[in-house]
């Protein structure tokens, strides 16, 4: 990742071999060797460990090609004997990448006494506030986990992975033609291998086909668009004072039998200007990339291109303050639902360039998060692409526990399949005889009715009376059965409550046999059923509690029964006259129909008819018991219409 924060050109100084190692150390510096002046001034500090001049471009050389973690102890020399702003500044910048935080905070506060500028006050606030806010990240996705693609990474750069039609594109400094004198890193190069999706064939690298890699400079991160007709990547960092000054962005298009060759974009629209990290929108309408043209908020900020009539790009519109910091903000990547993921070092996080991403809130605003450490670390984590969005792809980090320099990984999202319970009914359908037994009934229709009153299912019982429905856990049901010339009848039915928690499950797969039975009665025209339980109080026709609790069960019959029509009677004992009995009778059989009807039965399917004691079922009654079953509430079927 050192070669994409590279703002100086590069530009080899003949050096004459009687200039001082300062002299030299200092031409390399400003020619942008760092690592070349790094290694310069450090003969120096082996004799004078003091000498300023030494600590300065040692602590910027390092800051400058992107190993801030690396200047520590030289800043720390720099506060000694020079203490400023930039100084303390840079030295908490250090120590932060780092995650001594505390020891960080600290310097920021003493880079406050050493400035009045509201601008440089502003930034380091934001750094101590950034720290704070880094304590509370949360992992975006708690189960992804990261792992190092060791058969593709070298002891050198490899980063920066992008899938296009069955093959894995990525940037990397194996068969360099060089190093690279800011970092003292190979040149890198594109590449590709075959792959489907997280499998690559790593064995089986070649150079990039398409166009010829160049040598003597950095091929950077590249894009593809997504009908794989065009090629962007970033070039950059020639040592040729023919080239251009910056890094920048070129293209490659698909014309008949192959791509052409590499060209600068206009959407650079500068020489001087830095442009790197490309990436298309999920169309291929957009292109976002990083930047440090003018008018920008610090550092690399991203941008926005769209894509005109020619095919080019251009009109690059700056993201705004919410994604851009003073920091560095850069590989960007659009996903299809929206939401924007990006690298930045300037947003709350663990040191270094952590991924993040821009998402609208509930309220439509938009925030940044930080995907967590399960994702990020204290070192550069960048480059994010999806081979499967959200749940795997793979990301470029040059943590500690990599191969090389930095590193290709890849992640995959681990919740653990859910365990699976499958739920089988067993509905059993039977008929009621006249002798109170049951029996099978086969050749019933059995109807199951989810609790969005939906069928779920439907069948007709087989020789054994059985039908089998698969059911879910947790959820309510309704089970009908029917047949002609038995009453139909609806049951409710639950698995709440019937199943294991799946927490305490050790196969993936577990099935649970339930059983529930449905007994029909026939259906029979001008057979009187007998109602239980339909009590009154003494000369009164007023349904009670009581009684209304076994209406309601009638009301249930007629409900499920939507073709028939009832004659409901009433039945009075013989220890009143005639004459009022056949009242009595009449009053209660109508407060029983206009009960049923306040339910929602059409009173049109009901008669009321009271025959007070004219059908005694013991005539010459004697006992309170032999009285109170001439006491009864019946009814019978008087018409059963057509479907």
């Amino acid at each position: 990742m050192k070669q994409h924060f590279l703002w100086i050109p590069v530009l080899i100084l003949l050096l004459s071999g009687c200039k001082s190692l300062q002299e030299k150390g200092n031409d390399q510096f400003l020619s942008g060797q760092y690592q070349y002046a790094i290694n310069t001034f450090t003969q120096i500090l082996e004799q004078d460990s003091a000498n300023l001049e030494a600590n300065r471009v040692i602590g910027e050389s390092y800051r400058l090609s992107n190993r801030i973690e690396k200047s520590e102890p030289y800043y720390r020399q720099l506060v000694e004997e020079e203490p400023s702003f930039n100084h303390y500044f840079f030295l908490g910048q250090s120590l932060k990448a780092q995650q001594k935080n505390e020891e960080a905070k600290a310097a920021f506060e003493k880079a406050k006494g050493y400035t009045s500028d509201e601008a440089l006050l502003a930034r380091n606030q934001r750094e101590i506030e950034s720290i704070k806010l880094a304590e509370g990240i949360e992992n975006y996705w708690p189960k992804h986990e990261l792992v190092n693609y060791k058969e593709l990474n070298t002891p050198g750069p490899d980063y920066s992975p992008v899938l296009s039609e069955d093959f894995l594109y990525f940037t990397s400094g194996r068969q360099a033609s060089g190093l690279y004198p800011a970092t003292g890193t190979p040149y890198t190069q594109l590449f590709r291998a075959r792959a489907d999706g997280l499998k690559v064939d790593a064995g089986a690298v070649q150079a990039l086909p398409e166009f010829r890699n160049e040598d003597g400079l950095n091929q950077g991160a590249i894009a593809i668009s997504p009908d794989g007709n065009t090629i962007i990547y970033a070039r950059g960092n020639s040592v040729s004072s023919k080239d251009y000054p910056e890094t920048t962005l070129f293209v490659s298009y698909f014309r008949g039998a192959g791509f052409t060759q590499p060209i600068w974009m206009p959407v650079n629209e500068d020489e001087t200007w830095y442009n790197t990290t490309p990436a298309f929108s999920p169309d291929g309408s957009e292109l976002y990339f990083a930047s440090t043209r003018p008018g920008g908020f610090g550092g690399l900020d991203l941008y926005k291109a769209t894509k005109v009539a020619n095919g080019d790009f251009g009109n690059a519109v700056n993201l705004g303050p919410t994604v851009n910091t003073p920091g560095n903000e850069m590989f960007p990547r659009m996903a299809a639902d929206g939401k924007f993921f990006f690298a930045s070092d300037g947003h709350p996080g663990y040191g270094k360039l952590d991924v993040f991403v821009a998402e609208n809130d509930a309220s439509g605003t938009q925030v940044i998060r930080n995907l967590g450490q399960n994702i990020n670390s204290q070192d550069d984590d960048f480059g994010i692409f999806f081979t499967e969005y959200p749940k795997a792809g793979f990301l470029s980090s040059n943590r500690a526990d990599g191969v090389g320099d930095d590193d290709i990984y890849f992640f995959e999202d681990k919740t653990p399949k859910p365990k699976i319970i499958n739920i089988l009914l067993n509905v059993y359908t039977k008929e009621a005889k006249a002798d109170g037994t049951e029996a099978v009934l086969p050749q019933a229709r059995v109807v199951l009715y989810g609790s969005d009153n939906k069928q779920q299912g439907g069948d007709f019982s087989n020789t054994n009376g059985r039908v089998r429905f698969t059911m879910n856990a947790d959820s309510d049901y309704t089970i009908i059965a029917s047949k002609g010339g038995y009453f139909s009848k609806s049951i409710p039915y639950t698995t709440k409550g019937k199943t294991p928690d799946p927490a305490t499950l050790v196969q993936e797969v577990t099935n649970i046999t339930l059983d529930t039975t449905l007994v029909l009665d026939q259906l029979i025209l001008d057979k009187s059923i007998v109602l239980d339980n339909i009590y009154y109080d003494l000369d009164k026709a007023e349904i009670r509690p009581d009684a209304a609790i076994e209406l309601d069960k009638l009301v249930k019959i007629l409900t499920d029964n939507p073709a028939i029509s009832i004659e409901l009677s009433s039945h009075t004992d013989s220890r009143s006259s005639d004459a009022y009995n056949l009242d009595l009778s009449q009053r209660r059989a109508q407060s029983a129909v206009d009960y049923i009807v306040s339910k929602g039965v059409a009173a049109e399917r009901l008669v009321a008819k009271g025959y007070g004691e004219s059908q005694l079922i013991i005539k010459d009654a004697q006992t309170e018991e032999e009285h109170q079953t001439n006491r009864r509430t019946e009814f019978k079927v008087i018409e059963i219409k057509e479907e």
